[in-house]
């Protein structure tokens, strides 16, 4: 098939979202199909206010024509951005099908940076978004029940990866334990309430974001590496005595599952995320007192941790994101005088 993913996330970005829609092309193509990404790359774009490691496209007239030139035989819109709207404007307005997807709690995020905004407000963002997609993928059965309770419909289970090629454990250097956070560095993810416990070792911060130079001007005695990538960032994990996982709002956390790749446990707050990821007491240790987690999860198994994360494979993640995929109809195209160049 020919799939077209949207997304407004997208390289050289470096988060969550875009490792899954990397490791879910490289799959699809590897399958056999000719997959596309329309990202703010293919448009003019500018920084994102506040968040300028993001950019936004403007021409955004421009989609429809890249949506009608690549002759796709479904579209997923994997964002909620412009180009997202964009291309559900185009699509609806020829009442082509489509898939979409949740990838963050867009309201909790939304309301940690911006308090006065409500979080019904962004529910109802949300739902607006996804109301005419055919499926909405969410990556953990928690999150569809979830989002169900807030009223959207037509939730689709998409579980996430690891690679298991470049997340696997390495030998370690004995010493102080190493206590390390991956992800951007932003309100959302709550990182004060990691830099502040009182923990006997080491803190390192892999990551980047709005809150870096206030963090760093705050926490001298931590460690802030950076954005690494590939064998870089294999090693941070490897060498990691604990992952710390602070957030409250994400709704999966590869990060989680990348580290246990690599034998590292982890401590995080008993919440969506780390509920769905973690087996308590074996890869992870979860508790409102995130010090006590951190100092428990140092007795956790290292080679428990990694058995149980080489037990779910990108291959079996891109299977079932086929699986939710709708075709575009073909009557309704012939009516644009456009068809697939299905094989």
């Amino acid at each position: 098939m020919r799939i077209l993913i949207v997304s407004d996330a997208w390289q050289p970005q470096v988060n969550g979202v875009v490792t899954s829609l990397r490791a879910l092309v490289a799959e699809l193509r590897e399958l056999g199909h000719l997959v596309k990404v329309l990202s703010p790359q293919d448009f003019r774009h500018l920084p994102c206010p506040s968040y300028p490691e993001i950019p936004l496209a403007w021409d955004l007239w421009r989609v429809g024509p890249a949506i009608r030139e690549f002759r796709p035989d479904c579209v997923h819109l994997a964002t909620e951005g412009p180009l997202g709207w964009a291309a559900r404007r185009w699509l609806k307005r020829r009442g082509l099908a489509f898939s979409s997807a949740i990838h963050t709690r867009f309201p909790e995020y939304v309301h940690a940076r911006w308090p006065r905004i409500p979080l019904n407000w962004g529910y109802a963002f949300l739902r607006r978004f996804h109301r005419p997609s055919q499926a909405v993928l969410v990556s953990t059965e928690r999150l569809r029940q979830e989002f169900a309770g807030h009223g959207l419909q037509r939730l689709s289970l998409w579980r996430k990866g690891v690679d298991s090629a470049l997340f696997q454990p390495r030998p370690r250097e004995e010493g102080q334990p190493v206590f390390l956070y991956v992800g951007r560095l932003a309100a959302e993810k709550n990182l004060r309430a990691f830099l502040d416990l009182d923990l006997s070792g080491e803190k390192r911060l892999v990551g980047d974001g709005p809150e870096r130079a206030e963090l760093e001007r705050d926490y001298p005695q931590a460690r802030f590496l950076g954005f690494l990538q590939g064998e870089a960032l294999a090693a941070q994990f490897a060498g990691a005595s604990v992952l710390v996982f602070p957030s409250r709002t994400d709704t999966y956390g590869l990060v989680m599952l990348e580290a246990l790749a690599c034998g590292t446990p982890v401590a995080a707050f008993p919440v969506a995320g780390p509920l769905d990821v973690l087996q308590a007491g074996v890869t992870g240790v979860m508790d409102e007192d995130l010090g006590l987690a951190c100092r428990a999860a140092l007795r956790l198994d290292r080679q428990a941790c990694a058995e149980q994360a080489m037990r779910q494979s990108w291959r079996a993640s891109a299977l079932e994101f086929l699986c939710s995929q709708p075709l575009l109809d073909g009557e309704t195209l012939a009516e644009h005088d456009w068809q697939p160049a299905r094989a």
